[in-house]
């Protein structure tokens, strides 16, 4: 009886010992990330009134820009079915002359406007001779012709829907729109 006892126990111990893990292995130890690289050196602190300077001549140059953006981009309008430039708007259309002449590479975009009388077909003829008659005034100033193109709305973009005197004369009107070059305008000497 003794044989088939250790034969059992023999035959447990092993099963026993096949149901054991090995020893864990410890984790390897994580490899620290590589260094980051050492930033240059900082240039010395520049002089603070140097920064101020610098800093005010940037906010006169965008005031500068954003006033002469305003000039270039302002409405001249005409008297009932008549597409001659008139006195006060003559003073406008120099003022843009001026600028477009320190300012080579800006190039503009002119809408011809009317009033909402009168048939499409005149009214677009109407808007594109208010166009034209800008655009030849400032070619007269010495603007070359290739930075001036024209297109006319006639009655198509009112600026004010009503029907009387008052609505007509703000639609009658040439608008002014910078098509390139408006980065950074230099004022006329």
């Amino acid at each position: 009886m003794r044989v088939p006892v250790l034969m059992l126990l023999a035959a447990a111990a092993t099963v026993a010992a096949c149901g054991k893990k090995a020893p864990e292995q410890p984790a390897p130890e994580p490899t620290p990330p590589p260094a980051a690289p050492t930033p240059a050196p900082a240039p010395p602190p520049a002089d603070d009134s140097e920064a101020r300077r610098r800093a005010e001549a940037e906010r006169l140059a965008a005031e500068t820009t954003r006033r002469l953006a305003a000039e270039l981009t302002a409405m001249i309008n005409f008297d009932f079915d008549r597409s001659d430039i008139r006195p006060g708007d003559a003073a406008k259309l120099d003022a843009k002359a001026a600028i477009l002449l320190a300012n080579p590479a800006v190039r503009l975009r002119i809408a011809g406007h009317c009033d909402e009388r009168g048939s499409d077909e005149y009214n677009l003829a109407l808007g594109n001779r208010r166009a034209n008659a800008a655009r030849q005034y400032l070619i007269n100033k010495g603007i070359a012709a290739d930075r001036l193109e024209t297109v006319s709305y006639g009655e198509e973009r009112p600026l004010s829907a009503g029907s009387d005197e008052g609505s007509w004369a703000q639609n009658r009107r040439d608008e002014f729109e910078i098509t390139a070059g408006a980065e950074r305008l230099v004022a006329p000497r």
